[in-house]
């Protein structure tokens, strides 16, 4: 389980991104963190990450405090981050260390297959798609096992039909490892459908500091979730949400869901 306990992250300039952040995750759940520009939802990304220190509360992982990148968190950036020079097999085996050179191409070969990029093995970065890139960079992260992959808006650059496809494929590449297996998906964006396409469950962060405005658990079905009659008053209510977290005191219609 990932716990964050009463979390702040403060600057040495004195600003504060986030504050008061409570927060508990399970083994296998997929969490979407939706809010507006500089609500901290990456600041609060890069704590769990591991790629900052909080100032004060505590980020844990199986009762673990995280102080500093581990393996067991991988992350996805906006940006693949592919080195140009290296093909796609080397980026993805650049994080693995001390296993021997079968194991390594074992492990490549599995999660280039799970994100259908096979046949690019041998290709370089600049000889793919935005598309393809990214998921070049899913690979990558899932490389090591994490139990924790981390997403920051990873589609966010590529088209509308793109970044569906995209979504759909994340799923099926979640989807297609054993129950107990299945690693926690924690997604950082700003758009709403993405959110309720991907996600069992939806926190609304908002604010100056960042907090927590809303918290909820879509419990739409995981396939065709875009075309549930459901999905459009999840929509409007999470679209509400985000107004009330910038301008606090507004009040929330009842919608029907």
């Amino acid at each position: 389980m990932l716990r964050l306990t009463n979390v702040e992250k403060r600057y040495a300039n004195g600003y504060v991104a986030i504050r008061g952040i409570g927060l508990s995750v399970e083994r296998g759940e997929i969490l979407a963190i939706v809010g507006g520009s500089g609500c901290g939802k990456s600041t609060l990304l890069r704590l769990v990450a591991g790629l900052d220190n909080v100032s004060n509360g505590q980020v844990e992982l199986d009762g673990t405090p995280v102080t500093g990148p581990r393996p067991e968190i991988g992350v996805v950036f906006q940006e693949p981050r592919l080195m140009p020079w290296l093909d796609i097999s080397a980026n993805v085996a650049f994080g693995l260390k001390g296993l021997s050179r079968a194991e390594r191409a074992s492990r490549v070969g599995e999660v280039l297959a799970r994100v259908n990029l096979s046949a690019f093995a041998r290709a370089l970065p600049r000889q793919l798609s935005g598309g393809m890139a990214q998921r070049v960079a899913i690979a990558r992260a899932l490389v090591t096992r994490p139990e924790v992959l981390l997403l920051d808006e990873p589609f966010s650059a590529l088209d509308a039909l793109i970044r569906m496809e995209l979504q759909d494929h994340l799923l099926d590449v979640w989807d297609a490892y054993a129950e107990d297996e299945r690693p926690t998906l924690i997604l950082v964006t700003h758009d709403i459908e993405e959110a309720l396409a991907l996600a069992d469950r939806v926190v609304v962060l908002g604010g100056t500091p960042g907090r927590i405005h809303g918290d909820y658990h879509v419990g739409l079905p995981r396939r065709g979730r875009r075309e549930h009659d459901s999905f459009p008053g999840w929509r409007a209510r999470l679209l509400q949400e985000l107004r009330n977290a910038r301008h606090p005191g507004t009040v929330q219609p009842d919608y029907a869901i």
